[in-house]
């Protein structure tokens, strides 16, 4: 048992993180036509409006919650909120989100699930992505309880030291003694998204987080015509041969 829980907490962050990037950067070099999320839009596109924003809306919360939550130091903001109130807040503010996520994604599921066509243009590993990915869900929202009966903030802090021992090269996995069984499952499930990521229709979240760089893109140059300048006319057009003879 130890031999695992040091598996998984020590050894397996690090094989996934690496997988992660360097599988991102291989398919990108070498697969850059299936760099895409396959959309279905033209498919039951109301459902897809409804499922998809609901579920990209919660996940960004999510994601963005989990990494400041999980990657800031406690000395960072120990001075304006205790750990208890900011693990109630990552409790109401993160059930919250991952609720709507919840809703969105099976929305969806059941889009992909529900309709011939839909399915019949979808690859196995879309319908697999989702479905870990409401599993995961649903085991972060059974960890909501547990956060409770902690509520003076202990868990969230074995969770962030674990976290923040990883980022810098110090694997810790003791760390994680005393937590309850769905913290790790979803430390795991989570971890293992990532190790997919690669190989799935995830790698379109590169292209997202890419569309920032906008933001800071130097201005495009646009030239019109100027008005004082006269217009050329046209050429009348004739097939070839049917000239006049004169």
């Amino acid at each position: 048992m130890n031999v695992l829980h040091s598996f998984f907490f020590n050894v397996y962050p690090y094989l996934c993180g690496t997988v992660f990037l360097m599988g991102s950067l291989a398919r990108f070099d070498r697969d850059q036509y299936t760099w895409k999320s396959d959309s279905s839009q033209l498919l039951r596109a109301g459902q897809l409006r409804w499922g998809s924003n609901l579920f990209h809306i919660g996940i960004l919360f999510l994601f963005f919650g989990h990494f400041v939550g999980l990657l800031t130091p406690h000395m960072i903001y120990e001075h304006f909120i205790s750990a208890q109130n900011k693990q109630l807040v990552a409790i109401y503010s993160g059930g919250t989100a991952g609720l709507i996520c919840l809703v969105g994604l099976t929305l969806l599921i059941h889009r992909r699930i529900s309709d011939p066509r839909i399915r019949l243009t979808s690859h196995r590993t879309d319908l697999m992505i989702l479905l870990i990915l409401w599993v995961q869900l649903v085991i972060g929202l059974i960890t909501l309880p547990f956060s409770l009966m902690h509520a003076d903030g202990s868990a969230m802090l074995k969770l962030s030291a674990w976290a923040q021992h990883l980022l810098t090269f110090r694997p810790d996995d003791t760390l994680l003694y005393g937590l309850n069984w769905p913290y790790k499952i979803h430390l795991v499930l989570g971890m293992t998204i990532f190790l997919l990521f690669p190989f799935s229709r995830l790698v379109h979240v590169w292209s997202g987080f890419g569309t920032l760089a906008y933001v800071f893109r130097s201005k495009q140059i646009v030239r019109s015509r100027r008005l004082d300048q006269p217009s050329v006319p046209k050429e009348p057009w004739v097939l070839p041969g049917s000239q006049e003879k004169s």
